[in-house]
């Protein structure tokens, strides 16, 4: 063959080359999974976008790592994860251990097993498909991890995540349940610490009620989980006769008293038979009980009056010019003892709160005679000063006066 008919070859398989790219190019590519349809076009630009940020994605994993898992082997070109099936699907990769700690080693590989002995996991079992899986709470496709402030999972976020079932009263009719949780929760100081304190450490729904075996705590178990951070609290509560109590009447510790979720912070008017107590409850005003919940009531508040009173006279004995510094510290403990006063109450044994009030009392009385002798010393000082001050203006006085004689006596001779 010539070097011209070679080359007259080569041009024509460049030619079709050509060609069949540019016929490749005028065809409409094939979407991204075999059953997409132009309606759903918008669905899956969305689902992409949101999808980038996703922490799995962020670990390399894509589409058909959790579509091709959920792929229907009686249907083929379906890719759509049915909602029976989500959990086990997640649980495929989180249960996982070996393969959880390629991606971090401290995360938890038992969500599927706690979901199912929680009671969404429970209703699930047996059918029910409006219960919460994964994908209600973590979301689809932007899952974060629950410290991105973007999570729905993140403490900030938490609640609002939980209110769009459980404050949701159609939604929630079937399984008799309240609807008023979240609302009671915004009102509590453990939602004040979050939100308006910034302490992502203050409790949110998932503290009490577990996250992935999540469920109520029975009437035994409440005291059981507010003691995880009330430590003193519940240790005081088993040790006094409201235990046996409760028990007997088939009430729960703590809630009884403070409510379950709209816990307000605490304050001495909850104790005695007044309007806003809780003794009053149970307790009759002028019985043997009632009469000692007012007293203690009454003991509280005085005590802190009095702290504010020395407080109050050792702060203008500092504005004068007094030191009072350490007066000032041992006072704070005076507030310790009121408050670790109010720890005790919940052992219902009036000796223990009234030592406690009595420690307070003390140091409380030590500031006011640390202020008391600061403030003489004040006057004393000014009285020292004032003297000296006063004697002097009263010479200089006489010295002018006496000047002002001798001027006239001079001026009086020279005119005669």
């Amino acid at each position: 063959m010539s070097k011209l008919s070679a080359m007259l070859m080569r041009l024509v398989a460049m030619l079709v080359t050509v060609a069949a790219l540019a016929a490749q190019g005028s065809v409409k590519p094939e979407p991204p999974c075999p059953d997409c349809r132009p309606a759903s076009e918008t669905q899956i630009k969305t689902a992409s976008n949101e999808f980038r940020a996703d922490v799995h994605a962020q670990k390399g994993m894509t589409c058909v790592s959790c579509h091709e898992a959920a792929r229907d082997s009686s249907n083929a070109v379906s890719y759509t994860i049915k909602r029976n099936r989500i959990p086990e699907l997640c649980g495929s990769c989180h249960e996982d251990a070996t393969r959880m700690k390629q991606f971090n080693p401290s995360l938890r590989t038992d969500q599927l097993a706690q979901y199912r002995i929680s009671v969404h996991g429970i209703k699930f079992v047996k059918g029910d498909m409006h219960v919460a899986v994964c994908t209600d709470c973590h979301t689809v496709h932007s899952i974060q991890p629950a410290s991105d402030p973007h999570s729905s999972i993140h403490p900030l976020n938490l609640a609002a995540t939980c209110k769009r079932c459980h404050s949701d009263a159609a939604y929630m009719k079937s399984y008799g349940v309240a609807t008023d949780q979240v609302a009671g929760y915004v009102e509590s100081v453990h939602y004040k610490a979050l939100v308006e304190e910034g302490d992502l450490s203050a409790p949110t729904c998932t503290t009490c009620h577990g996250s992935h075996g999540a469920a109520p705590p029975g009437v035994t178990a409440v005291a059981n989980v507010c003691v995880t951070c009330h430590v003193l609290q519940g240790k005081f509560f088993e040790e006094s006769p409201h235990k046996q109590a409760f028990a007997l009447l088939e009430l729960p510790g703590c809630v009884t008293c403070h409510e379950s979720h709209r816990i307000h912070p605490p304050d001495d008017n909850f104790v005695g038979t007044g309007k806003s107590a809780v003794c009053g409850t149970c307790h009759i005003p002028g019985e043997a009980a009632g009469k000692m919940a007012d007293a203690t009531h009454g003991n509280f508040r005085r005590l802190e009056t009095d702290i504010a009173g020395a407080k109050s006279l050792l702060n203008r004995a500092a504005r004068s010019g007094m030191d009072v510094a350490d007066a000032e510290v041992e006072l704070t403990q005076a507030s310790d003892a009121l408050t670790k006063a109010r720890v005790s109450l919940h052992s219902a044994q009036p000796a223990r709160v009234a030592a406690d009030l009595d420690v307070g009392a003390k140091i409380v009385a030590q500031a006011y005679a640390a202020g008391s002798a600061a403030w003489r010393e004040r006057n004393n000082r000014r009285r020292a000063t004032v003297l000296p001050v006063l004697a002097l203006t009263a010479l200089f006085v006489s010295a002018g006066l006496y000047v002002r004689a001798l001027e006239g006596k001079g001026r009086k001779g020279r005119s005669e």
